[in-house]
């Protein structure tokens, strides 16, 4: 029995080489000027990184090893409380489960950090998401990676102050995080359900532009493929949670965007560093996976 588990151990070790496969490490980078609360999730049939949850002082990162092939996703948690029975909770990005490590995924609004490495043509694939809304700046720098399309990635923007009243949440009177419009209002246009579930009938709204214009390369709904997924080959990465002024890409005037209507608008046809096409339809599904 040991002789056969050794050659199935040597055979994946062999198979990995030979695919290419690449274990990664991500490098969790707090530059906000408040504690920011990392929380974790694994995609279905992958390992969990562990810890599923801790805190980050300002200034303050630490270094998680990421398992082959592994996918999941990573946020921040802010104002984060806990009260005298021990009962730890978060007013943004919370997971639900009453105690600093996560068991499930982000309760809306969370900006999402995902990722599904060495995945088709072994390539990593990642991705900043605000689909299910936003919290805080956040981006994805790959390191020492290859691709045309391995480049940072993600929002660097301030969003809460200049949120749409109508998918703003405030704590008093100031905004802490902004709803996604599906999260605000249900319908199935924003949600791209039901007769809206296919890229030819989901197009971006107003509210989507909103973020699409203050985050470029970030998702602003949920079929934003062509300008929101990069992909690299034996990166490293490092996600910061509110990157420096220097690499910000907020709007001078992020509310340019004419919110007061909810008509779509057209669907941008430019493609950053190239044609992914083929492999954004696997992409597609392993990121529902969660």
């Amino acid at each position: 029995m040991a002789t056969l588990q050794l050659s199935i151990t040597l055979a994946m070790f062999f198979l990995q080489l030979l695919s290419g496969a690449h274990s990664s490490t991500f490098s969790i980078v707090n530059k906000c000027s408040y504690t920011v609360w990392p929380g974790v999730l694994s995609g279905a049939g992958t390992p969990q990184i562990s810890p599923t949850g801790f805190a980050l002082q300002p200034g303050q990162s630490t270094s998680i090893p990421v398992p082959t092939s592994w996918s999941g996703r990573i946020w921040g948690r802010t104002l984060c409380t806990e009260d005298s029975s021990g009962k730890f909770s978060c007013l943004t990005g919370d997971c639900g489960s009453s105690t600093l490590e996560c068991s499930g995924g982000a309760i809306p609004p969370a900006t999402l950090a995902e990722f599904t490495l060495n995945g088709a043509g072994g390539m990593d694939f990642f991705d900043v998401s605000l689909v299910d809304g936003y919290n805080l700046p956040m981006m994805i720098s790959p390191q020492g990676g290859t691709g045309a399309n391995c480049t940072s990635a993600g929002c660097a923007a301030d969003l809460n102050g200049d949120c749409p009243m109508e998918l703003k949440v405030v704590d008093g009177s100031e905004g802490v995080a902004c709803k996604s419009a599906c999260d605000a209002f249900g319908d199935p246009q924003y949600c791209c359900s039901g007769a809206y579930a296919t890229p030819n009938t989901c197009k971006p709204s107003t509210y989507s532009q909103f973020f699409k214009t203050a985050c470029p390369t970030a998702y602003s709904y949920a079929y934003d493929d062509g300008t929101s997924t990069f992909t690299c080959a034996g990166a490293d990465y490092v996600i910061t949670f509110c990157p420096s002024p220097s690499t910000s890409v907020k709007s001078s005037n992020p509310m340019a965007v004419d919110i007061s209507s909810t008509g779509s608008q057209p669907t941008s046809s430019a493609f950053i560093g190239g044609a992914i096409t083929t492999t954004l339809a696997v992409l597609w599904q392993l990121r529902h996976l969660f």
